[in-house]
């Protein structure tokens, strides 16, 4: 699956290039049909040459409805699948599923003059919801991890190992070995929680991505797309500025726990 940033270069590359030859050809018809410079057969064809890119635009228009169907399909497969891998996290993903689907129908049931608007913003939410989706996988390996720690055992071995130091001589081979085991196990615990704040991180993120699509969807059925409403482009800009702080928490989140120990997780993932 391609990644997130991807996604949206390319969404945003190919919406550009299919709006310039359609607005190029469309500009020359204006001036063609307009005197002194009126040339009736030129602005005929560029009128025919904007028709059909305008055409085209329209069919690609539909190619990148089916392209974010597409998405938010492959999201609820990957959310079914945390599901499935981890049954505390089951519920949540239900709700995520769920309102990934209500956003989707509150922007089909804007007028069709309004949704183009949004399209941009309609493929970031879904792909911030596949970083939610990202995230709760993370999350459940890590609470497999956990699971398969020996925290008491753990910290028995520290006792035990500082008592054996104390009745070394410092400096001694043994010594040396015993403190570097020490070192060790001691590191394990601050690993444990640095893998316990990680999941509390994710965990807030994911309730904010819960909150932030809920929150949208009640946005989008309010906005008043009445003809010549003041408000529709207020409605808009806020909109589109939770999207944008919403993408800025989930990439601070991934970021954090990004330093997560890998080889933990390499071993939680071939178990």
């Amino acid at each position: 699956m391609a990644s997130v940033p991807a996604r949206r270069k390319r969404s945003l590359s190919s919406h550009v290039l299919r709006l310039i030859p359609f607005g190029s050809l469309a500009g020359l018809t204006a001036i063609m049909a307009i005197p002194p410079e009126t040339n009736f057969i030129l602005a005929g064809l560029f009128g025919a040459g904007a028709a059909y890119t305008g055409a085209r635009l329209v069919d690609r228009r539909v190619d990148r409805r089916k392209e974010l169907s597409r998405w938010a399909r492959d999201n609820i497969a990957e959310l079914k699948r945390v599901a499935k891998e981890d049954r505390k996290a089951a519920p949540q993903m239900k709700r995520i599923r769920a309102l990934q689907d209500g956003v989707l129908e509150s922007w089909e049931l804007l007028p069709g003059e309004y949704r183009p608007l949004l399209d941009e913003d309609i493929f970031t939410i879904v792909g911030e919801v596949e970083g939610t989706a990202r995230l709760a996988r993370r999350r459940a390996a890590l609470r497999r991890h956990l699971e398969s720690v020996d925290l008491g055992g753990i910290r028995r071995r520290i006792e035990g190992l500082e008592k054996d130091l104390a009745s070394l001589e410092p400096g001694s081979a043994t010594w040396t070995a015993f403190e570097s085991a020490l070192n060790g196990r001691r590191g394990e615990l601050e690993n444990h929680a640095d893998i316990l704040e990680g999941i509390s991180v994710i965990n807030a993120q994911l309730e904010g991505a819960e909150s932030l699509l809920g929150n949208l969807r009640g946005e989008l059925l309010a906005l008043d797309t009445s003809l010549g409403s003041p408000s529709i482009e207020s409605g808009l800009v806020h909109l589109r500025e939770r999207v944008s702080y919403f993408r800025k928490g989930l990439d601070q989140v991934t970021r954090a726990v990004e330093p997560l120990p890998e080889n933990d997780m390499k071993q939680v993932t071939t178990r």
